[in-house]
């Protein structure tokens, strides 16, 4: 390790002790970060942490790493993550739902992600099928039992938490499906709402699914807009980060429809950098500018080439590019944006093909501080 990073133990000798380990193990990627990550625990018992803060901080880093482990030979393939209740019997409606969204996503080469438990988690394992399935189970001591679809299946990781079993769900998820459920799935969803309204994940597709003749989320719905909109509680666009729909069809037209031209987002330097399959027409991109002025910090929404940043960690540099200097706040509105750059009005002119790679882009390479799951 040629340089040591900023954040250390404070004893020099014991710094340099902890680096020369990082080398000995072979480490020759994100050296700094393993260093760090061992300065914390180190930090740890200078603090004199009591017993259970040390198996909490262990336990998670645990998690976290298998997870990541099972993860990481699928990251190329989307998934849809599938919550609901684990009290659904197969005999509801409810049930047969969640297994044909499943399966019809399986059929379009996603994969799905659920809690590995029986009722509507089951069903979306049976739908899609243990090859196209992960199970992110959580020790619970009611309702733990694990479908049998998934039971002896290496895509199955156990959490005892269940902030880094919601991590899982997050973080390896490009789209997330709800059904009716008790307080484990309202906590999901407020969750994951909380966490696309303040740009703190990803922006992605959130579909609310019930059955024909349904009340859920309908009833869902008017609690949030009388009890939360009419009280200023939320904005009027945040209501837009949620799809609702009986129909499974439907259902699958708005996940894979958030994909149909954007495809990722990632920050760099102080501009947010949307990657996409083709650039707006001229146009499109002044209607663009127009309608989404109001959360730009200043210039406007442009072409743009990939940055030092990205050509140096291969991080889709095929793809065409548009870049704005987003406020960082209205992330309801930045779903919009994605949405009329999915769907632009049919009398706009026809797309420009992106700008090619130069040697040196005109973007200012910088940290990726937000960035979606890559999809090569």
């Amino acid at each position: 390790m040629e340089r040591l990073p900023r954040y250390r133990t404070g004893d020099p000798e014991l710094d340099a002790a902890v680096a020369e380990l990082v080398t000995r193990a072979g480490a020759v990627e994100h050296v700094d970060l393993v260093f760090e990550m061992i300065v914390s625990a180190l930090r740890m018992a200078g603090d004199a942490a009591a017993r259970g803060d040390f198996k909490i901080a262990n336990s998670a880093l645990k998690e976290m790493r298998y997870a990541f482990h099972v993860f990481e030979p699928y990251r190329g393939q989307r998934k849809v993550a599938i919550f609901g209740s684990a009290r659904t019997m197969p005999e509801d409606p409810l049930y047969e739902q969640a297994r044909a969204f499943a399966a019809a996503m399986a059929e379009r080469d996603w994969m799905v992600i659920t809690g590995a438990g029986p009722g509507i988690m089951s069903a979306g394992i049976e739908g899609a099928g243990t090859e196209n399935s992960f199970g992110v189970n959580i020790r619970l001591p009611f309702e733990a039992a694990t479908s049998q679809f998934i039971a002896d299946d290496p895509k199955l990781i156990n959490f005892r938490y269940f902030f880094t079993r919601k991590l899982a769900f997050i973080k390896e998820s490009h789209g997330f499906v709800l059904l009716p459920g008790g307080f484990g799935t309202m906590d999901e969803a407020f969750e994951l709402l909380t966490l696309v309204q303040t740009g703190k994940s990803h922006p992605a597709p959130i579909v609310l699914l019930e059955v024909p003749g349904g009340t859920y989320w309908a009833s869902w719905q008017r609690f949030v807009e009388d009890e939360l909109l009419a009280r200023r509680l939320i904005s009027p666009d945040d209501l837009d980060l949620v799809h609702i729909t009986d129909d499974v069809d439907d259902a699958v037209r708005e996940i894979e429809g958030f994909y149909s031209n954007f495809h990722s987002i990632r920050f760099v330097d102080r501009a947010l950098v949307l990657r996409l399959r083709r650039l707006p027409s001229d146009e499109e991109l002044e209607r663009l500018n127009e309608d989404f002025a109001d959360i730009l910090t200043g210039g406007r929404i442009e072409p743009t080439q990939p940055s030092q940043a990205e050509i140096a960690d291969h991080d889709h540099v095929q793809l065409a590019r548009i870049r704005l200097r987003f406020d960082r706040t209205h992330w309801a509105r930045l779903r919009k944006l994605i949405d009329a750059v999915n769907h632009p009005s049919s009398t706009a002119g026809a797309s420009r093909p992106a700008p090619a790679i130069a040697d040196e882009p005109d973007t200012v390479s910088g940290d990726a501080t937000l960035n979606t799951p890559g999809v090569a």
